[in-house]
């Protein structure tokens, strides 16, 4: 599911993350920096993407105990995904992490099920849901299991396009929580398979327990979307605005249909 958002998340180079809370919002790794656009694998065809997000300034306190702080951390994820048909799309991650004394880290596993108004590319106005169930390892959730419902909202005219993801994310278990945590991208075509513009993430806390905006995760990036040597490409430098963000974050991802 390439596409000027969505690449699909949040590279080949430095990238980044964002996460902490005093409300608290679920401890994870951000292995996807992404806003999705409905766009997704045309019927009958694979893609690939890697997704790679560095945290150059972040916390240096673990989450909780036994996790791996955000500061200068890499983390990534590989995600094949197929078009079944031009509505529904099927998807799966294998997201890693690289902690800063070098030590490489698996995070688990991810399954996606997305389902959007077809050729949303071709669209004024699209929508859509992805469904994504995961498994991460302890010393990235202290809820193994979580379930994301990405509902996808977007309108493309006039070569802008503005596109909101109000992302609930649910984790099971003892520590379980329902966290929403909206994200949302505005951006403008400059030529061809160019776009520039802003994307937003944050994580508002638990639904039952959110808290001070300063709690709270709140993170801005200026991004751009391009396409080079058949590759669909995004990046980002984001900007965390609240003490509980990491403060300096990059984003790459590279994907390609195949």
């Amino acid at each position: 599911m390439l596409g000027h958002c969505r690449i699909r998340h949040s590279m080949a180079t430095p990238v980044a993350a964002m996460l902490l809370a005093g409300a608290v919002p679920d401890a994870r790794a951000i292995d996807e920096i992404q806003v999705y656009n409905a766009e997704i694998a045309p019927v009958g065809t694979f893609t690939l993407q890697q997704h790679l997000n560095f945290v150059w300034t972040g916390s240096n306190t673990p989450d909780f105990p036994g996790a791996i702080p955000s500061n200068r951390t890499l983390n990534g994820t590989p995600e094949l995904a197929y078009g079944v048909t031009d509505w529904f799309e099927l998807g799966l991650y294998a997201p890693f992490a690289l902690a800063n004394d070098g030590t490489f880290y698996s995070q688990g596993a991810k399954l996606r099920t997305l389902f959007v108004s077809p050729h949303a590319a071709e669209r004024k106005t699209f929508y859509g849901l992805n469904i994504e169930l995961s498994y991460q390892t302890p010393a990235f959730l202290q809820s193994p299991v979580g379930l994301e419902l990405r509902p996808i909202l977007g309108v493309r005219d006039l070569g802008w396009e503005a596109i909101i993801n109000p992302i609930v994310d649910v984790s099971f278990g003892p520590y379980g929580q329902v966290d929403f945590a909206p994200a949302a991208r505005i951006a403008r075509q400059i030529a061809g398979d160019v776009w520039l513009g802003a994307e937003y993430y944050s994580n508002f806390g638990p639904f039952s327990n959110i808290g001070t905006i300063e709690g709270q995760q709140h993170t801005i990036f200026a991004v751009i979307d391009f396409t080079a040597l058949g590759f669909d490409v995004n990046f980002g430098v984001g900007f965390g605005l609240t003490d509980a963000s990491d403060q300096l974050v990059t984003k790459l991802i590279i994907g390609r249909a195949f």
